[in-house]
Order: structure tokens, then sequence, then C-alpha cells
């Protein structure tokens, strides 16, 4: 594209912005945000490092040389997103082999887990904030054939930018909770126009796609959910028999995981009235990086001995707590318990999913919030592989239960694979539908 082409589309796109008066205010208020953000990414790198590299690229810098071309985009903004974007960029990669794949990300956690999947095989940058000026910039620099946004990733200049320059947005394995969509609802002149631009919708339910299709998106269909199609490493497979051999091989073992804040205590002050087995080892993963010293701190102040899984060492017959404090290595943490508790959904921030642990056979326990996977918890509740619990008395009753009764467990975790494995496939369904619309796209003009 040249200056006079750039020029054009620029003038197309602030036309169009003041054409949307909720697109003008929301990037009015995103503007006035922009000189605390850098303050705001080295505040979080005091405990995550990754938070300070290449902050340029946040505001629209790019350096590098031009990539190869036919270049497709993925954007996961975090771990989650990143995981479930590994069966498509393994099909790109398959169909296109001398293409480019370029993945965005928004956290540093993700960008680690970008790495830890990819290496080299992708091109791995920060999203940049969604501001006209600096998604412009990215999107002349990269000029990507088609781009893929996983989940809910909404970013209304964003997505207005690549339709003024003609390039196809798919919104893939798209999930939104009826909260969510309320809330986009209440502001449907910013939301409506947005999803119209979008090239595509694959949704991961029928729920999902009917409440996308009610907000504006362009006749979404239904390829359920990427995340069961992934395969569990063989790494983490191995480092949860090294778990486990660190906890206790016998020793009766379950996971709080993706904790949030408040949690932690509720399952602590629990866990004070629960009769567990005597040897009982409680496993504490908080959901976020930048809490592990927290929860730390908590446990130091009610006096309760642990040991850090940052340490690396066996944990003594005394101890019977270990604090996950490291990131992507949840599948090995949940091959290393007998039971799961999916953390988000005691207190209403809404549950991480459960599929993770379904994925190693291991039985979930989960709370009342899990509106954001509703139709996955429903149907592992339905098919025995996971149990609703109402607080966390219920939560600490079930684990001592389902610990001491091993016929009780087995059944569950078979339960757990059979579910797993009903619904793999996604990605099929996703590639068929994909394929036809990115054949036009795999040169350029």
């Amino acid at each position: 594209m040249g200056i006079a082409g750039k020029k054009e589309v620029r003038e197309s796109v602030r036309d169009s912005l003041w054409a949307e008066p909720a697109r003008a205010l929301y990037t009015a208020l995103a503007c006035c945000a922009l000189p605390f953000l850098p303050i705001k990414l080295w505040w979080r790198g005091r405990r995550e490092p990754g938070y300070r590299q290449s902050i340029g690229e946040r505001f629209g810098r790019f350096g590098g040389s031009a990539l190869s071309t036919p270049l497709f985009w993925v954007h996961a903004v975090s771990v989650g997103e990143t995981r479930a974007a590994q069966p498509l960029v393994q099909r790109l990669k398959a169909a296109y082999p001398d293409a480019s794949i370029l993945v965005s990300h928004m956290t540093a956690a993700g960008r680690d887990a970008g790495q830890m999947l990819f290496g080299n095989t992708v091109t791995q940058v920060w999203l940049p904030y969604d501001v006209p000026f600096a998604v412009n910039a990215f999107l002349d620099h990269f000029r990507p054939d088609a781009g893929f946004l996983v989940e809910t990733e909404l970013w209304p200049n964003l997505i207005a930018a690549a339709h003024s320059t003609s390039i196809p947005l798919f919104l893939i394995n798209a999930r939104l909770s009826e909260r969510s969509a309320r809330g986009y609802a209440r502001v449907a002149s910013l939301t409506g126009p947005m999803l119209r631009r979008l090239s595509g919708v694959a949704a991961q339910t029928e729920d999902d796609a009917a409440r996308l299709a009610r907000l504006g998106a362009p006749a979404p269909i239904v390829t359920g959910n990427l995340k069961f199609d992934l395969s569990v490493p063989t790494q983490a497979r191995a480092l949860g028999i090294e778990f486990k051999q660190r906890f206790g091989v016998r020793r009766p073992t379950w996971i709080a995981a993706s904790t949030r804040d408040g949690e932690e205590e509720l399952i602590l002050d629990a866990m004070s009235r629960a009769q567990l087995p005597a040897t009982t080892l409680t496993l504490i993963v908080p959901r976020h990086p930048q809490r592990f010293d927290a929860v730390a701190d908590i446990l130091r102040h009610r006096g309760l001995p642990f040991v850090r899984r940052s340490a690396g060492a066996p944990v003594p017959p005394d101890i019977s707590i270990v604090l996950g404090d490291s990131m992507g290595e949840m599948l090995a943490y949940y091959a290393a318990a007998d039971i799961a508790f999916v953390g988000g959904s005691l207190l209403p921030f809404g549950a991480h999913t459960l599929i993770e642990p379904l994925s190693v056979g291991t039985p979930v326990l989960i709370g009342q919030y899990s509106f954001n996977f509703a139709e996955a918890t429903d149907n592992a509740l339905a098919a025995g592989a996971a149990i609703r619990v109402e607080n966390a008395d219920a939560l600490l009753a079930k684990v001592a239960y389902l610990l001491v009764d091993s016929s009780a467990r087995k059944k569950m975790a078979g339960a757990a694979h059979a579910f797993h494995d009903a619904h793999r496939g996604a990605t099929q369904r996703l590639w068929s539908w994909l394929a036809p619309q990115l054949i036009s796209r795999s040169g350029r003009d």
C-alpha cells in the first residue's frame, strides 16, 4: 500500500469515526487514558517483567523487517486464548507452509504461553491500545491477509480500521455470557457497528451464537470449543508425575485452581472446620501471578506452614499446603491432583474453564458462579464429570467425601474422560468454515 493509499485509508477511518458518535466518545476517553498507561505497565512489571518489554508496540511502534506473505494474524489476549488458538495456528501452518503467522497478546502471561507453545515458529507482538493512530500503525506495518480474534476480543477502532483496509477479521471460538451480553447491549450504538464489520463469527455454543446475533454479529455459526481439541502435552503429564512425587505419591491431594481475590480466605476458613483425611495436601494456585505474594501473606498471617512450588523441593509430611506460584503449569497441577476445584466460582467473578482438569481425568467441583462457561458446566454436571457446590463449606465437605471414597472418585474420572472425548472436533468444523474464505486471501494483489 503506497503513501497515497494509506492517506485515503486514514481519512476513511477518520470520517467513519466522526459519523459514529458512540465510537468517537469511546476514542476520546481512550485517548485521555493514554498518558497513564505506561505508568500502569511499569507498575505491573514489578512482578511480571514482561510488561516492561517492547512498550512501544502498545502504541503502534514496530520494528524489524517485513514478514513474508501471506501473513495471518491471530490475537489471543492471555493464556487461555493462546492455548485455544494453538489448533488454528497448526492448521494455518499446514495449509500455508510458507505463510507468516503473527500472534498478538495483551498480557505478559499470554505472551509467555505463546513462546512456550510456538517458540520461534511465529512472530509475537503486543496488540496496540485501541486508539486510531496505534491500530492504524499496526495494520500498516503488518498488513495481514486475515485476522482471527479469539473468544471475546472486541475492539471498536481496531475492527473499524481493519474493515476500512479490507482486512477480513473473524471472531473465533467466540463466547459471550448473558451478563456480558447485557453490558454490550447497553452500548448498542458502539457494539452493533463493530460486530457488523466482522467477516464472520464462529461461536462455541448455540447460546453464544444467539447472544452475538442479537447484538448485530453477521450470521454466527456454531463450531464448538477449540479447547476440547487440545492434546495434553507429554511434558505436562511428566511434570504432573514429578509434582505427585514431590507431594507424596500416596498422599491425597486436591487443588483450588485459578482462585480469585477473597476465595482463598473462604476456602481456608472452611478448611479449619472440615474433616479432611489427616494427610491431605491442599494445592492453591491463584488465577493471576500478581497475587502469588498476596496469598503467601494470607497463609503466613494465619500461621499456616506452606511450601511454594518455586522452591522446587519435596513437600515435607508435616506441610499440608502448597502455593502454586508458577505460570504455564496448570495442566501438570491438575494431573497431580485427585480432585480439582475451579476458582472464580465461589464469588461472582465467573469460573475459569473446567476443560483442563477434565482433559486429564480429574473430577471437578465448581461453585455457583459459572455464567461465563454456563453450557460447558451444565453439560459436565449432567455427565457426572463435575459437581456443583453452594459455598466453601459444601466444597470442603465434598472434597473430604471424594478423597475417602475412591470408587466415586474413579467414576467421576471416567466420566471426565468420556465427556472431554465426546466434545472434540471443533477445529475441523472451524477449518471447514474458514478454509474456503481464506483461499482468496492466500496471496497479495
